[in-house]
C-alpha cells in the first residue's frame, strides 16, 4: 500500500484524535495552562525521535539544520502556539466542547485574510461567503452562550483568542516553510512552547495525582493527532482536509453531550451548521484556500 493512499485513513485518525483533547483536558486534575505545558512537555521526547527518523529516511534535499535566523522564527512559533492552547484550556473549561473546538478553530479564518493583504487581492466569492458564514455563525454562538452564562461566553472569547495566536503560529511557519523539515519544526516549536509555559505554572500544582490525562492529552493530540495531520495534508486535497476535520466538533459535542450533560440547541446547531460551511468553503481549490491548509496541520 502507497503512502498516499494511508493518507485518508491518517486524516480521519489524527482529527478524531484531537477531538478527545478538550475532553482530557476537563479530566486532568491540574490547571489548565499546566494541562497545555504538559501536554508540548510530554511530547517533545517522541516528536524529537520522530523528526529523527523522518530526516533520515527523507531523501529530498534540504538542510539537516536550519539557519539561525529560521530557527528564531521557528521558536517565535513556538511561543505563539503556547499562548494558544494557554488560552485555549482556559476557554476549554469555560464552555462547551463544541464551541471550544469550533472557536478554537477561528484561525482558519483569519489566514485567508493574511493570504489576501500578502497577495493584495480580493477575496473571491467562495472565500467571501466563508468569511461570512463563519462571522454568522460565530455570532450565533456567542450570543447564545451570552443567554447562557457570562462563563459560557468568558470561554468563548478565551477561545476565539486562542484561535488568534493559532493563526500568528502558522504565519510564522509559513514564512520558514521552505527552511525546515515539518518534523523538525514540529518537534522545536513544541520543545519551545513547553518552555515558554514553565515559568507560568511554577507557582501551583504542576504535578498531577493522576497522570493518565496528561499523557493521553500528549500522545494523543500533540504526537498522534500532529503528527498523522502532517502526513495526510502533504498527499489529501483541501476540500478533503476541510470536510475531514469536521469529524473534531462533531466528537466533541456527542463527547460533551454524553459526560457533560451539554445539550445543544436548535441556535447552537445553526450555528455550528456555518462555521462547518465555512470551513468547507473556505478550502474550496484555490490560491487563498491552499493558504488556509497550513492551520490544519496542528492542534
Amino acid at each position: 500500500m502507497t503512502l498516499q493512499r494511508l493518507a485518508f485513513p491518517a486524516m480521519l485518525t489524527g482529527s478524531a484524535a484531537l477531538a478527545f483533547g478538550p475532553w482530557l483536558v476537563r479530566l486532568a486534575d491540574v490547571p489548565p495552562v499546566t494541562s497545555a505545558f504538559w501536554r508540548l512537555a510530554l511530547a517533545v521526547p517522541a516528536l524529537g525521535l520522530l523528526a529523527v527518523i523522518a530526516r533520515r529516511r527523507d531523501d529530498a534535499p534540504g538542510p539537516a539544520v536550519p539557519a539561525r535566523a529560521v530557527l528564531a522564527v521557528v521558536a517565535l512559533a513556538g511561543v505563539f502556539f503556547a499562548i494558544d492552547l494557554a488560552l485555549w484550556h482556559l476557554g476549554i473549561k469555560r464552555t462547551t466542547l463544541a464551541n471550544a473546538t469550533l472557536m478554537g478553530n477561528s484561525a482558519s479564518f483569519i489566514l485567508p485574510a493574511y493570504g489576501f493583504i500578502v497577495a493584495r487581492a480580493w477575496p473571491g466569492r467562495a472565500a467571501a461567503a466563508a468569511l461570512l458564514c463563519a462571522a454568522t455563525g460565530i455570532v450565533l454562538l456567542l450570543g447564545r452562550s451570552a443567554d447562557v452564562s457570562a462563563t459560557h461566553l468568558n470561554g468563548d472569547l478565551l477561545c476565539l483568542g486562542a484561535g488568534a495566536f493559532y493563526a500568528l503560529y502558522f504565519i510564522a511557519v509559513d514564512r520558514v516553510r521552505a527552511g525546515v523539515k515539518p518534523m523538525t519544526l514540529l518537534a522545536v516549536a513544541t520543545a519551545v512552547g513547553a518552555a515558554a509555559l514553565l515559568p507560568v505554572v511554577l507557582g501551583g500544582t504542576l504535578v498531577p495525582h493522576d497522570w493518565t490525562p496528561l499523557i493521553l492529552l500528549a500522545l494523543g493530540s500533540q504526537f498522534i493527532g500532529q503528527g498523522l495531520i502532517i502526513f495526510a495534508a502533504g498527499y489529501l486535497p483541501p476540500l478533503v482536509i476541510g470536510l475531514t476535520l469536521l469529524v473534531q466538533p462533531a466528537i466533541s459535542a456527542v463527547i460533551g453531550s454524553l459526560r457533560f450533560g451539554e445539550a445543544l440547541a436548535p441556535i447552537d446547531l445553526g450555528g455550528m451548521a456555518l462555521v462547518a460551511l465555512a470551513l468547507v468553503l473556505v478550502r474550496l481549490p484555490g490560491r487563498a484556500a491552499r493558504a488556509t491548509i497550513e492551520n490544519d496541520r496542528a492542534r
